[in-house]
């Protein structure tokens, strides 16, 4: 049985989601929507599927399930409008800016016996896939110390910024949601420090773009997260995992993986200029785990609530910031 899928959102990250349902042999891209008429046509032409709007897809009988690549402000909203219709939802992250609001839209999702996949992409790249592979056979002990470093080539617009939720909401999120995955035990304290160095308009914007935290679980296990926005060498993503009989790590990955040895020293070609080509992987694994959801009825995984500890462990880091102290994950889930 092939799924029909409509795709919420027709800009960057919508634009991976279509290229990743069309390749999929279960799945065909059989609508979009988009505020923009324009950028929904682009997609419509490209994959040969039909632009129509929100309120079609909500009703129509011949869509299977929906992915939401829309401003943040829309996902809880449009999440409860699709499980109500009966359809499978996946969501890119957040679900919400506010707690509250996630907790409200996850109860609909339970109440309707809905279908919720969260957009955790890199728990489905085959090499941050292999470190907790790892770890699950055992091969490096009981987890101990873990060291997530993540840089953005650059910072995106300003318009984009503004209303992003910030960095911790909007890029560390992914760094939270990947401790999670590789630590074995939820973090119930996190400190950070965070600081603007590379573009006074984002400190006007009310945000950072260079941050630290450390998450520590309640047995003393921590994960230290770096990031920033501006890595002038390519995009950043390196994972290492150290446990009590060994380590596992995972270095940059690049388009084409050579070494030219020469007299003059050893080269290497650049690393990967973004995410879209990074994890291409990564986002058709994604999809694949979505299709499993949709036709076979398998547990949605990374689910709602993957999405509110996440959130929350994004709220706590924000906290310690301003207040120059460790919060307890229990202060903001209440």
């Amino acid at each position: 049985m092939t799924l029909h899928f409509a795709l919420l959102g027709a800009g960057r990250i919508g634009k991976v989601h279509a290229k990743a349902i069309y390749a999929n042999p279960d799945a065909t891209l059989a609508a979009v929507a988009d505020a923009m008429p324009g950028a929904a046509s682009d997609i419509a032409s490209h994959y040969g599927c039909e632009v129509r709007s929100i309120e079609d897809i909500e009703l129509a009988a011949d869509i299977d399930a929906v992915v939401i690549c829309t401003p943040t402000n829309t996902h809880a909203d449009l999440i409860e409008r699709f499980v109500r219709a009966g359809k499978a939802v996946f969501c890119e992250k957040p679900i919400d800016l506010s707690l509250d609001r996630v907790r409200e839209c996850l109860r609909t999702v339970e109440s309707t016996g809905g279908k919720l996949m969260v957009g955790f992409n890199r728990r489905f790249d085959p090499h941050f896939a292999a470190v907790r592979k790892a770890i699950d056979e055992g091969a490096i002990g009981d987890v101990e110390m873990v060291q997530i470093i993540s840089r953005d080539p650059g910072a995106p617009p300003a318009d984009y910024i503004a209303v992003s939720g910030g960095i911790f909401r909007d890029m560390t999120i992914h760094d939270f949601d990947m401790a999670r995955f590789v630590l074995g035990e939820e973090p119930v304290s996190v400190f950070a420090t965070a600081s603007v160095l590379t573009d006074p308009e984002i400190a006007r914007l009310g945000d950072y773009d260079s941050v630290s935290v450390v998450l520590t679980t309640k047995s003393g296990r921590h994960c230290s997260i770096s990031n920033s926005r501006r890595a002038s060498y390519g995009y950043d993503q390196r994972l290492e995992v150290h446990g009590s009989t060994g380590s596992v790590a995972i270095e940059n990955q690049r388009p084409i993986s050579v070494e030219i040895a020469t007299r003059t020293g050893y080269t290497r070609p650049p690393l990967h200029d973004f995410f879209m080509t990074r994890y291409t992987d990564a986002y058709a694994a994604e999809i694949a785990a979505f299709v499993e959801v949709v036709k076979n009825g398998k547990a949605p995984s990374p689910n709602g609530q993957d999405g509110l500890m996440a959130l929350a462990l994004a709220e706590a880091a924000l906290q310690s910031v301003k207040e120059g102290r460790a919060v307890a994950v229990s202060e903001i889930l209440g």
